[in-house]
């Protein structure tokens, strides 16, 4: 079964770190450009991060740009979102995608696989 799942999401004071897994099984990620998205209650899904695994060019939203940082482990199959200084307008609920394409996973058209989500939680 073709699946993305993501980790790594918890409590978390401001300031603080986490770094989010997103794995994938049934697929390679290799073949797909992959980002990140979340969404915090009572507002629209935000794209936050993307990687084009062809050139490895990476994309970050401006309200985490210096904050966070994405990769991949193709050996592993893994794609992570490393967050550090985190801030409480941080918090939400964190979802991978793989998409076809680098604007797929830029705007969250076209998706192909989405996680299930992980909650990240900035508080003192």
């Amino acid at each position: 079964q073709e699946k993305l799942v993501e980790s790594g999401g918890g409590l978390v004071q401001p300031g603080g770190s986490l770094r989010l897994s997103c794995a994938a099984s049934g697929f390679s990620l290799d073949h797909y450009s992959i980002g990140w998205f979340r969404q915090a209650p009572g507002k629209g899904r935000e794209g936050v991060s993307c990687i084009v695994t062809t050139d490895n060019s990476t994309y970050y939203a401006d309200s985490v740009k210096g904050r966070f940082t994405i990769s991949m482990d193709t050996g592993k199959n893994i794609v992570y979102l490393q967050m550090t200084n985190l801030k409480p307008e941080d918090t939400a609920v964190y979802y991978c995608a793989a998409g076809g394409s680098p604007t797929s996973v830029r705007f969250g058209d076209g998706i192909d696989y989405w996680g299930q989500g992980t909650q990240v939680t900035v508080s003192s």
